[in-house]
């Protein structure tokens, strides 16, 4: 399970500025192809901009309309869904469907999905109401940390008292030039052990532990004084102050109301529950009983967590799966009934592997070169290069197992190999990667299936 808090939309644009055509623009900068799935996805997030415009009353009535994206590993479902999230600065997390079991057996119920997103959304409200504080926490932090440098005494004794003013005023400028960072203070932390109980409920094993903390929080929470340099003491205090000037009612509230009206669950793998009960397809320990767990919370439901009750009526889940093994029409039809936006991604193509390669802004080739800049190296890749790296991935997918555009990742590992080994000691701090270098280094393996299926 994975989740995300996203950064802000790009370029700052706010959501009611993002028609669809221009959501498409900004995910054709990171996901090469896929228009019907990038448009399916446009429509989606625009549609629940639409919604929030509209009187209570209406937007209580209009539900999500979900998507089942349907494509082989490596194709762009999970980065699809990813930017989607980001641009739409809402809570995301991505979850496979795989790990859940029915309840009734040992393992995460599908209720946790949603406890954990709420999760996510207090991170991302927090973090924002820490910015926005922050110049306070700051001035605050900065009177803790004079006050152990410089005490003041609690009862004023004339002109010694106007003396440590002004010796106060000479540290404090001399704190904000740095000038006193070597210097150590001892400070109060709190000392939180990371164990918690676990106990198997219908409300899931993770809940428990969290609880109990909330509700005995002397019991978990512990304070210790350490010494710490001034630079690191200056932090610590910021939190601490930050934190003091939050409120945690209001960050609940909020992290809620995000989750209820703007979340998004990307459930992946959701092809590997398909297949009802007595299908001959191995141990069916949950397959169906999972779908129907996962029912409600798609469809609408009300799920209790440590910061309160949080409907799922407008949470917009995403759902992709390979389908090589299942199809679509496999899955329970009330399950199905809530998916009707079905978009299948296409099969990516060597050109398609040229583009991965060169135009994202995260393209690999632009992050390896920007990893060996570090070492002061100059990498550079030429246009035969990129094009045998596209043609050596159609060509091991083929012939192994096909893992899309992941492929390009574990080729260009392997050619860098020896590069990335010997740019912090080489001399020459330059060097051109081209179709001839590709090849040395990647035929051999290729053409070796059995090599290739281990190491490419």
């Amino acid at each position: 399970m994975a989740g995300y808090v996203p950064e802000d939309t790009p370029s700052g644009i706010e959501l009611d500025h993002l028609p669809p055509r221009q959501i498409v623009a900004e995910l054709d900068k990171f996901v090469i192809g896929q228009h019907k799935a990038k448009k399916a996805v446009a429509v989606a997030l625009r549609n629940r901009w639409r919604r929030q415009q509209l009187p209570p009353a209406v937007a209580d009535e209009i539900y999500p309309k979900n998507i089942l994206m349907i494509g082989s590993t490596g194709v762009g479902k999970t980065e699809i869904a990813r930017r989607l999230a980001r641009m739409a600065r809402a809570p995301f997390i991505k979850v496979e469907a795989s790990k859940f079991t029915e309840v009734g057996y040992v393992g995460r119920d599908v209720e946790s999905m949603v406890r954990d997103l709420v999760e996510i959304a207090v991170g991302l409200v927090r973090e924002e109401k820490r910015a926005a504080v922050y110049e306070t926490a700051e001035a605050h932090a900065e009177e803790r940390l004079l006050q152990l440098l410089v005490p003041l005494p609690s009862v004023g004794l004339g002109s010694a008292t106007e003396d440590l003013s002004s010796t106060r005023e000479k540290f404090r400028d001399k704190l904000r030039k740095g000038e006193l960072d070597h210097r150590e203070v001892q400070i109060e932390v709190e000392d939180s052990p990371a164990s918690s109980f676990e106990m198997i409920t219908p409300q899931g094993v993770e809940e428990v532990g969290i609880n109990l903390k909330d509700m005995l929080p002397g019991l978990f929470a512990r304070r210790r004084r350490d010494r710490l340099k001034v630079s690191e003491a200056r932090e610590v205090l910021i939190q601490q102050e930050a934190e003091k000037l939050i409120d945690r009612q209001q960050v609940s509230r909020e992290a809620r109301r995000r989750v209820e009206q703007g979340g998004i669950i990307f459930l992946d793998e959701i092809d590997k529950i398909a297949g009802k009960e007595g299908a001959g397809r191995g141990p069916d320990v949950s397959r169906e009983g999972v779908q129907r767990d996962l029912l409600p919370i798609v469809e609408g439901t009300t799920v209790s967590t440590k910061y309160g009750m949080v409907r799922t009526d407008h949470v917009l889940f995403l759902a992709a799966g390979a389908f090589h093994l299942a199809r679509p029409s496999d899955l329970i039809p009330e399950l199905q009934g809530r998916f009707p936006i079905r978009v299948e991604l296409d099969a990516l193509t060597e050109n398609d592997f040229v583009r991965i390669l060169t135009e994202p802004k995260t393209a690999l080739t632009r992050q390896y070169i920007a990893l060996l800049s570090t070492e002061g190296f100059e990498l550079e890749f030429t246009e035969d290069a990129i094009s045998e790296l596209a043609r050596l991935a159609v060509e091991v997918n083929a012939s192994t197992e096909n893992i899309g555009a992941r492929r390009l990742a574990t080729l260009l590992e392997r050619v860098l190999e020896e590069i990335s080994f010997e740019a912090p000691e080489t001399e020459d701090k330059q060097f051109t990667l081209d179709g001839e270098y590709v090849r040395k280094t990647l035929t051999d393996i290729v053409k070796d299936q059995d090599l290739s299926r281990y190491v490419l």
